[in-house]
């Protein structure tokens, strides 16, 4: 899409060259607190009727979740966050031209684990909820070097 397309205050940002690169561009605004994560509804991510596939949502809801993380705690910022348990609640649809973005908490950290939850919306209108659990993994690179 144009970058005239994306809200104001929103960045791109690659997340490496694999299956995000593929179905992205993924968008980044950085909040006092956290960020916003966002993309915009392209045909290639429709079902048959027009509106955002389910698995699309779900693999947005199962980055928004451990790169707000990154952004939230310090500790987790490098950190590689494989997921343990996703769950989605997908509460309406997302149609296609749509602009979905969710936010998300930090709800608890401890030493190997981080458990979060958030609320992706379409144009306004929440779409979906979602809480995850994921493991504390080893160092990477492509992080943010301090949280926002």
């Amino acid at each position: 899409p144009a970058e005239t397309d994306i809200p104001e205050g929103f960045k791109p940002r690659r997340f490496g060259d694999g299956f995000i690169a593929a179905n992205g561009p993924l968008y980044v605004k950085k909040l006092v607190r956290g960020i916003l994560l966002g993309f915009r509804v392209e045909p290639r991510h429709c079902n048959p009727m027009g509106i955002c596939h389910g698995g699309m949502i779900a693999t947005f809801c199962d980055m928004l979740l451990p790169i707000s993380a990154h952004h939230l705690s310090a500790d987790v910022a490098r950190r590689f966050l494989p997921t343990i348990n996703l769950q989605v609640d997908f509460l309406a649809p997302s149609p296609n031209g749509a602009w979905v973005q969710g936010e998300a908490q930090l709800l608890r950290a401890t030493r190997s684990m981080v458990f979060m939850q958030g609320l992706v919306t379409a144009d306004g209108q929440s779409v979906a909820r979602v809480s995850g659990i994921f493991k504390i993994g080893p160092r990477f690179e492509d992080a943010p070097t301090t949280p926002a």
